[in-house]
C-alpha cells in the first residue's frame, strides 16, 4: 500500500511541477506555444531518461532505500527552485536566444533533473513489488495505472485549485515536501531486496 501512495504522490507532483513550470516561465518568456512546447518535450525527455536510468538503478540496487535517495533528492531540488529560478531565467532572458531557445534552454537547466528523477520511481516500483514473473506485467500494469491517476489529479488539483489559490512558491514547497515525506513513507521498507 506504502508503495503505490508513493507512486500515485510521485506522478502527482511532476505533474504538477510542470503546469507550475509554465507560471516560473511566464514572466520571462510569456505562456506562447513555444513555452509549452519547451515545457512539454523536456519533462517527456527527462521522463524516459528517468524510465532508463531508474531500471538500470533498480536492478543494481532492488532496495527501497535507492528509491527514497532518489525522491528525496528530487524534492530538494524542488525546493531550491524558489532560491534559484530567477537568476537563472534573468540569465537566460539577458542572453536573448530567441522565442524557442530561450525558453528550451530554462526548461532544461530549471527541471530536467527533479523530473528525471520522478522519472525513477515506476521502475524501481516494479522491481520492488514484483514477487512473481508470471504477474510482472499486472504489477507493471497496475502501477503505471496508478502513477497515470496520480498525474492526472496533480495537474487537475494544481490548474483548478493551487494556483488560483497559492503563489508559486508556496506550491514549490510544498511539492518538495511531499517527496521528503514520501521518501520518509519508504524508511520502514529500506531492506526490500530483489526476489529471485
Amino acid at each position: 500500500m506504502t508503495l503505490r501512495i508513493v507512486v500515485f504522490g510521485a506522478g502527482a507532483v511532476l505533474m504538477a511541477l510542470e503546469i507550475v513550470g509554465s507560471r516560473i516561465l511566464a514572466p520571462y518568456f510569456g505562456s506562447s506555444v513555444y513555452v509549452w512546447g519547451s515545457l512539454i518535450s523536456i519533462f517527456l525527455a527527462a521522463l524516459s531518461a528517468g524510465y532508463y536510468f531508474g531500471g538500470v538503478a533498480a536492478d543494481r540496487w532492488p532496495r527501497a532505500g535507492a528509491l527514497a535517495l532518489a525522491l528525496a533528492a528530487a524534492g530538494v531540488l524542488i525546493l531550491v527552485l524558489p532560491l534559484v529560478s530567477r537568476s537563472i531565467l534573468e540569465t537566460f532572458s539577458a542572453w536573448d536566444l530567441g522565442p524557442r531557445a530561450s525558453p528550451l534552454l530554462a526548461s532544461v537547466v530549471l527541471f530536467v533533473l527533479p523530473s528525471l528523477l520522478l522519472g525513477m520511481t515506476s521502475p524501481f516500483a516494479i522491481k520492488l513489488a514484483a514477487t512473481n514473473l508470471a504477474t510482472v506485467g499486472n504489477t507493471a500494469g497496475v502501477l503505471y495505472a496508478i502513477s497515470t491517476a496520480g498525474s492526472i489529479a496533480g495537474t487537475l488539483l494544481t490548474a483548478f485549485v493551487l494556483i488560483p489559490t497559492m503563489g508559486v512558491r508556496a506550491i514549490l514547497y510544498s511539492l518538495g515536501g511531499a517527496l521528503l515525506v514520501f521518501s520518509w513513507l519508504l524508511a520502514p521498507y529500506q531492506t526490500w531486496s530483489a526476489r529471485g
